[in-house]
């Protein structure tokens, strides 16, 4: 198949395609079969360095090119992206296991990126400040700030290092990439195509292998200045504990607990239509997919009983198959998860409407389920699901929907469904999150800052404020003029 092409199995260290130092190597699974469908470097320390190094080398010219020529590398690499969308998104499903649909939405959405921050480069502009005293003029400017890290995670192994390489790409930045162990060749495969566009060696690295290793060699470099993480916020609590010795700027995006609110005067087939797209897209293995139903009672019953019914109609198998809605899960220990979940929420007093167990395909594919009853003693009312598990509770009024709402420590995304437009603005007040979706279960967007509050991260990716991450504000201050 001609995905194949792109299916890297070597790591990209200062424009050389190589092996791990030691040989070895770690196998990368589909998980829709279990089949062994190649293998990649298992790099550490030495190999992360080295990539440090040769991303050191290669800052000074990269910085100094031309705005216009790097917009010219990244409107081809954009083109390079698109041209090979399907075969990248086979690539995508068959290491992944979402449905090829779906991958070809991330491959577009990460050209997007790439596009978006090559435009908006050309606006990434410093100003002159009004001097108190005569005779001085104060500028303040802005610059590449040199060497990025970025650790990536396996839901979204394509996109999510799009939208960190090509803001860094595009003031000016070089990077060194360490993908997802679970899905590594999304990740290549941007090394290859930076190569195949014409980026200059060294300007691009991709690391596979021992996260906690790679990780640390990155933390304990001073030359490396910025780190950008996509993960847990487990994960994410140690990346910023480790990056104080060297004092890193850093960037995460971290964990969710995502409410799904609906009242009573919302358009039904539209809520349900948001909760589908919301909960059940790869699975329910996105930190911004709706972790809670929270409906009001006067519409709960019908929702309900709508949700159930598209729940039930979703088709589920490989991601190759035509038609298919939902994939597997990315492992063993993800579907055990979401038994936990299920197993807790019974023994609470919740009722299983539907799914609720391993689906007969067999391997990590799981039953898309929906609980009735949930409460906020359930686990998953503070715990993050990643998964096809969509819990209903029931509330009476807006300010005891607010409050469940925010009645966790995360603060990514959330939704609402309502046709009072007065009830938006004190939603958006009320309501702490990043990211609001009104009458809408699918907000991300090129144009527009993804990231959120509390214990879901620090910074922006997307709209204008995601080059901020990757650059440094400079101030001088000019006298006797």
């Amino acid at each position: 198949m001609a995905f194949q092409d792109w299916m890297k199995q070597a790591n990209l260290i200062g424009g050389d395609w190589v092996a791990a130092d030691s040989g070895e190597t770690i196998d990368v699974t589909n998980p829709a079969t279990g089949d062994v469908i190649g293998t990649v470097p298992k790099g550490g320390k030495a190999e992360a360095e080295r990539a440090i190094k040769a991303a050191v080398a290669a800052f000074p010219g990269y910085r100094d090119t031309s705005l216009m020529d790097r917009c010219a590398l990244l409107w081809k690499l954009h083109d390079a992206l698109m041209d090979n969308q399907k075969d990248l998104a086979e690539l995508l499903t068959v290491e992944m296991g979402k449905p090829l649909a779906e991958s070809m939405g991330e491959i577009a959405i990460g050209a997007q990126y790439v596009r978006w921050f090559a435009e908006e480069a050309r606006r990434a502009k410093g100003e002159i400040v009004p001097a108190g005293v005569n005779g001085r003029r104060i500028l303040v400017t802005k610059h590449a700030i040199g060497v990025v890290g970025m650790i990536t995670p396996w839901n979204f192994p394509s996109s999510m290092l799009a939208r960190k390489i090509a803001p860094a790409l595009a003031v000016g930045c070089t990077v060194v990439a360490k993908p997802a162990t679970a899905t590594p060749y999304s990740g290549l495969a941007w090394g290859a195509l930076a190569e195949e566009v014409g980026f200059p060696k060294g300007v691009v690295n991709v690391v596979t292998g021992s996260a906690k290793d790679i990780s640390k060699a990155m933390m304990d470099s001073f030359d490396l200045r910025k780190i950008t993480f996509t993960g847990s916020t487990e994960v994410g609590k140690e990346l910023i504990r480790g990056s104080a010795d060297t004092v890193k700027k850093v960037s995460m995006e971290l964990g969710g607990n995502a409410p799904f609110v609906v009242f009573d005067d919302a358009d039904l087939e539209k809520a349900v239509e948001g909760a589908m797209v919301s909960k059940f897209r790869n699975a329910g293995q996105t930190c911004v997919c709706a972790n809670r139903m929270i409906v009001q009672s006067g519409i709960h019953d019908a929702f309900v009983k709508r949700l159930v019914e598209r729940t039930e109609a979703l088709k589920v198998g490989d991601g190759l198959e035509k038609g298919v809605e939902q994939g597997p899960m990315i492992d063993m220990d993800a579907v055990e998860k979401v038994e936990d979940f299920v197993a807790d929420a019974r023994d609470k007093g919740g009722e299983v409407v539907t799914g609720g167990a391993r689906h007969d395909k067999g391997g990590t594919f799981f039953q898309p389920t929906v609980v009735t009853g949930a409460t906020q003693a359930m686990k998953f009312a503070t715990e993050e699901i990643f998964g096809p598990l969509a819990p209903v509770f029931k509330f009476e009024t807006e300010e005891e929907a607010i409050e469940m709402a925010n009645a966790t420590v995360y603060g990514l995304a959330c939704y609402a469904y309502t046709s009072d437009l007065g009830r938006a603005f004190r939603l958006n007040e009320g309501l702490q999150y990043g990211m609001i979706g009104i009458n809408s279960g699918l907000i991300t967007t090129v144009e527009a800052p993804f990231g959120g509050v509390k214990e879901s991260g620090l910074g922006k990716e997307g709209g204008s404020q995601g080059l901020d991450d990757y650059l440094e504000v400079k101030y001088v201050c000019i006298d006797g003029i």
